[in-house]
């Protein structure tokens, strides 16, 4: 077994959540808001999830340089350095290459433990046996691993991941991104799919390398500026590699190419909390199959519904069926529930008219 001084958790903190306008804002993204009503925000929950298993001072946080100090804020447990900056969003495969880039010049030898923000697990301590198991094989084997979802539904809003065997590690066949629903209901029926929940085990001299052989100009990009990790040029020479990266997820650019990509099976409540809907089936609900504040909300011949309000404001809801309604101090929202997948073009639209001020 790996000993945990070499065990790093990499925490993916920069993305800005558009799905969960008005709530998540480019201020204030997703990852740092109590969208659950546990009294925790998501990264909060995520740092704690893997801090059953692996030291603080292991720890680092990729975001973008806007959310530095609210990363700090929410983990005061991290020190400054542990906090890596992005100066624009590239996707994951950036992010990781940094992370990886910057961990071989600290400690050569470490495996990375690599994770979203903003994720929902129910079952901690099954999670953490599933994630023990995965420590385990990527330490004796150079392996790219993956943790896959047993799915429960023919869910469209994922990514699937095709299993060679029905063994709890078995070798990837393929990656296919957010299906159909046809599409999705014949992978449920095949029992050789699960949902991609996009966490990743692996060594970081193996991801590194995965990252030369399939994208060698980004892989060169972050090795050229090896020398100043941890320094206070570490800033610019950033700067300048992401001005020139491309914009490409991990999942593309490197696991559906490579041959040593491996899954392993879990089954531990997973959710990504993407969307108002997935945040509607994981929330409590009255007997009016609404999901809403459980004060200062009157809600009169009203079902399936979810309403998020301020704290100390008072709303009246009549008549809705299947909805959304999202009241801030200065946005408020309301559609049908099968109408999410066009918040983009709310904000789009909003922004074209109003300027970035309510985005």
């Amino acid at each position: 077994m790996t000993p945990k001084s070499e065990i790093y958790c990499v925490i993916m903190a920069g993305g800005v959540g558009t799905r969960f306008w008005p709530k998540s804002r480019k201020s204030m993204p997703k990852q740092f808001l109590d969208i659950l009503g546990t009294g925790k925000s998501f990264i909060r929950m995520t740092f704690e999830r893997f801090a059953r298993t692996i030291p603080a001072q292991n720890f680092i946080v990729v975001t973008n340089r806007h959310y530095r100090d609210l990363v700090l804020e929410h983990l005061p447990e991290l020190s400054a350095e542990q906090v890596l900056c992005e100066p624009v969003g590239r996707n994951t495969a950036p992010c990781i290459c940094y992370a990886a880039s910057y961990l071989r010049s600290k400690c050569s030898d470490s495996l990375m433990v690599v994770t979203p923000s903003d994720h929902y697990v129910a079952n901690e301590e099954e999670f953490s046996s599933t994630l023990q198991s995965c420590v385990d094989f990527a330490s004796q084997n150079p392996a790219l691993m993956t943790i896959g979802i047993n799915p429960t539904r023919p869910e469209t809003g994922y990514g699937y991941i095709q299993r060679s065997n029905n063994e709890n590690i078995s070798p990837v066949k393929c990656f296919t991104e957010k299906p159909n629903l046809e599409v999705a209901q014949a992978f449920i029926r095949s029992g050789e799919f699960l949902w991609n929940s996009g966490i990743f085990v692996w060594k970081t001299q193996t991801i590194l390398s995965a990252i030369e052989q399939h994208l060698p100009d980004m892989y060169q990009l972050f090795s050229s500026i090896s020398d100043h990790y941890g320094k206070e040029s570490e800033a610019a020479a950033i700067a300048e590699v992401f001005s020139q990266c491309r914009a490409i997820s991990i999942d593309y650019g490197v696991m559906e190419c490579a041959d040593n990509v491996y899954v392993r099976s879990g089954d531990f409540g997973w959710s990504d909390i993407g969307t108002w809907g997935s945040l509607y089936q994981h929330s409590r609900k009255d007997k009016y199959a609404n999901v809403k504040p459980s004060e200062g909300c009157y809600a009169y011949d009203t079902r399936n519904t979810i309403i998020s309000l301020p704290k100390g404001k008072v709303a009246v809801v009549s008549g809705l069926r299947d909805y959304i309604v999202v009241d801030t101090d200065d946005v408020l929202m309301i559609c049908p529930r099968s109408d999410e997948q066009n918040i983009k073009k709310y904000i789009d639209e909003v922004k074209f008219n109003q300027g970035d001020k309510f985005c």
